[in-house]
């Protein structure tokens, strides 16, 4: 590493809250990476930086941005590496950069759940904040087709533990991903899991193949039919309508959502519910796109 400025190994992927966070990574590529819907680290192998790495890397990164206040530890999972790391390298991020507010990071259910409570306790204590987890879904046979690696209870028991440490956390739920076959199931179980887990943040977005959709349907080992607009939007409506949340701020910004939403639930369930039934509505069924069109891109 040149020791006047920092080398990203590409691509590099973060949550869109976190546009204006410096990014430091501490691992490269995602630990599991066999999710059957995510391209993101295909290009990958996973890897764990050395602990002198991560500390030049810190030095300098402090060094470049001295008034940075948000800082996002990437690639795909920072619970992949072994607790001692995480916390000595929360450690030096709070004391390298002294204006910063807010550390975060993506997390897994897989790997919340190999740390135990008296451990997360401590890194959220040392600095960690905000841990962003794709749940994609609360339902099991979807999870399974999709080779999540996790089920409805792991996922529940993961983040209600990281709630009980002290994390904020931002979840997603994945629309269309359990195709025509499984969509009310999906909409329902993953209604279910978020009334269980309560997060402080939901962020939905719609399932895309990058890749094309005959790539993706060769990946799977089960039928698969994707959804057509109209059928998102109704199982968007469908999941709105059985959830039960106290105070979660709700967003469906993504580029892959074909609505923008942004509010409280259930504060603003009512309201979304009425304008996807006025959408819907007037909604002319049409034959279903080809799926390799851009609009999936």
């Amino acid at each position: 590493m040149n020791e006047s400025f920092l080398v990203y190994h590409e691509p590099v992927f973060r949550p869109p809250s976190e546009a204006n966070s410096i990014i430091l990574q501490v691992t490269h590529g995602c630990e599991w990476n066999r999710c059957t819907f995510c391209e993101m680290y295909s290009s990958k192998r996973f890897s764990i930086k050395p602990w002198s790495t991560i500390q030049k890397e810190i030095n300098l990164l402090s060094g470049l941005h001295p008034s940075a206040n948000r800082l996002f530890i990437g690639d795909g999972d920072i619970f992949a590496v072994d607790f001692e790391t995480i916390l000595q390298t929360i450690l030096l991020l709070k004391k390298s950069f002294t204006k910063l507010r807010r550390i975060s990071s993506y997390a897994s259910s897989r790997t919340l759940n190999s740390f135990s409570l008296e451990q997360l306790k401590e890194l959220k204590s040392a600095g960690l904040d905000l841990l962003y987890i794709g749940l994609e879904s609360g339902d099991d046979q979807v999870l399974s087709i999709m080779n999540k690696g996790t089920t409805f209870q792991e996922q529940e028991k993961a983040a209600l533990k990281a709630k009980a440490a002290g994390f904020k956390l931002s979840v997603m739920i994945l629309n269309g991903l359990g195709g025509t076959e499984y969509s009310q199931n999906h909409a329902i179980n993953s209604a279910k899991l978020l009334n269980r887990i309560q997060p402080d943040l939901l962020a939905l977005l719609v399932i895309s193949f990058p890749l094309g959709y005959d790539h993706f349907k060769n990946r799977l080992k089960h039928p698969f039919e994707a959804l057509s607009q109209l059928e998102i939007l109704k199982e968007m409506r469908l999941l709105l309508s059985h959830l039960e949340l106290k105070s979660t701020v709700f967003r469906s910004d993504h580029a892959s959502n074909y609505l923008v939403f942004k509010g409280g639930l259930n504060r603003d369930k009512d309201k979304f519910i009425n304008q996807l039934d006025h959408i819907i509505e007037h909604t002319i069924q049409v034959k279903k796109p080809h799926i390799n069109e851009s609009r999936f891109l």
